[in-house]
């Protein structure tokens, strides 16, 4: 962040946030040596809070973890790292000394979970500084209070604390499930945020008076994937904020204003004033004109440092490539078309999960629905569709004929598996690796088994 004259802004040290915070988990701060690595492995909110304090002040290095990851995530961390302490839940591993060590001052966020693969992003309390400055610059908004329904330990739920105790907010913490249920612990004003995945948003649109609820926020921050048109219809009412980040950028970099989603426009919105963000050629730095899709590329002071231990995440002259596609428009919104890296290519068309998805959902006929990918000798791969139906009365047959007027042929799946249950994680993002296992399962051993009727 600067100021007018371009002078860099001094960022405030976590001991002068400390003097300013009275929340009755701030008790719970334990002393630590300085340099000391420490992980927290804790469902419980307050408690974590406690703990990312603990480990602030005492200039420690963090790890921030999964409690709900099983054997198979732990070892990967086993592989990665090797912490002096872990507050909270002992993890059902152990430890190998020999492992490279975090330096004081880094905290790093797990990321890349719902692959199967676990890597930290390493932050700072800059880079996490900078990534709420530039929300609080481009809301124009002080203080920010914020209605927390996402985990910490996540990216998404953590700079939600952070944006609170930089402009002196007030944070509401709440278990979704809780909200899902009916219960609110506040009726909110134009001060208060609150932020969302696309499933969360359309659990709480099913229910009437919590509609009325919501349009009381400042922003409904909505990401973490993206959302299919009739729920963004269903939700015009709503001071909806659509966001697009990542954990490598500490949570948004661009961001659509609520006044903007009110006026009809369906886009990402404008990057948020600590990022420079450009689209670029697929196979180099060259800069695509409005309209032309390409990689998006980004810089910005919000960037983790690296991939833990030494993997860098800039590059091509500082520029990052978060794998994503997608274009800028002639007001410099971000419209994102899909992940690169899980393009479908089928009989040499490009198929975007995200576009089958949407069309999925917008028929009506599916709760749910996840598309990847199969490899297919006469194809090359093949669109597949994992889909919990609205009835159980509903075929396949029936979800393409709806599919017909609103996406090209070509793109529709030709391999359907229904379910009971799309697998996601806390973020109510899809774990790919759990969805690749049920697809991957010997014919008959899932419910729905398959149905490769199709062009």
């Amino acid at each position: 962040m600067t100021v007018k004259d371009g002078t860099p802004k001094p960022l405030p040290k976590p001991s002068e946030i400390w003097t300013t915070l009275n929340e009755p988990w701030c008790a719970q701060i334990q002393p630590l040596p300085a340099g000391t690595v420490m992980l927290i492995n804790t469902a419980d909110p307050l408690q974590f809070l406690a703990y990312f304090w603990t480990g602030l002040l005492a200039n420690t290095a963090l790890v921030l973890t999964n409690p709900s990851w099983k054997q198979q995530e732990w070892q990967q961390v086993a592989e990665q790292l090797s912490p002096d302490i872990v507050l909270g839940e002992p993890p059902p591993i152990a430890f190998n000394d020999s492992r490279p060590r975090p330096t004081p001052g880094q905290i790093l966020i797990a990321t890349g979970g719902t692959s199967g693969q676990i890597k930290f992003v390493i932050h700072t309390w800059a880079t996490l500084t900078a990534a709420a400055q530039g929300f609080l610059a481009h809301f124009k908004q002080q203080p920010v209070n914020c209605y927390c329904v996402l985990p910490f330990y996540h990216v998404s739920g953590l700079m939600q604390a952070m944006r609170v105790w930089l402009s002196g907010g007030t944070l509401l913490v709440q278990p979704f499930k809780q909200l899902d249920a009916g219960q609110r612990q506040i009726q909110p004003d134009r001060c208060w945020v609150i932020s969302l995945v696309p499933t969360q948003l359309q659990r709480l649109m099913e229910q009437a008076n919590t509609i009325e609820w919501l349009t009381q926020f400042r922003a409904i921050l909505l990401g973490g994937g993206p959302a299919w048109s009739t729920l963004l219809t269903q939700s015009a009412q709503l001071p909806i904020a659509l966001t697009y980040g990542m954990s490598e950028t500490a949570a948004q970099i661009a961001t659509l204003l609520p006044e903007e989603f009110g006026q009809g426009i369906r886009n990402s919105g404008s990057s948020l004033p600590h990022v420079k963000l450009e689209i670029h050629h697929p196979e180099s730095s060259q800069t695509q004109p409005a309209g032309v899709v390409g990689r998006i590329a980004l810089q910005s002071s919000s960037l983790g440092l690296g991939y833990w231990p030494n993997h860098p995440l800039a590059r091509h002259q500082a520029w990052f490539y978060p794998d994503d596609l997608g274009y800028l428009d002639q007001r410099n919104h971000l419209h994102v078309v899909g992940r690169n890296s899980q393009k479908i290519v089928s009989g040499g068309e490009n198929v975007f999960p995200a576009e089958v998805v949407s069309a999925l959902l917008t028929t009506g006929l599916v709760q749910d629905v996840c598309v990847l990918g199969l490899a297919d000798q006469t194809w090359g791969q093949i669109v597949t569709a994992l889909y919990v139906p609205a009835t159980q009365t509903l075929t396949p047959q029936q979800i393409k004929q709806a599919l017909n007027p609103i996406l090209s042929s070509y793109k529709h799946p030709k391999h359907w598996q229904q379910v009971d249950q799309i697998p996601r994680n806390a973020q109510g993002k899809v774990s790919r690796s759990r969805v690749m296992a049920l697809l991957t399962k010997p014919s008959g051993s899932a419910q729905g088994a398959g149905d490769d009727a199709g062009d």
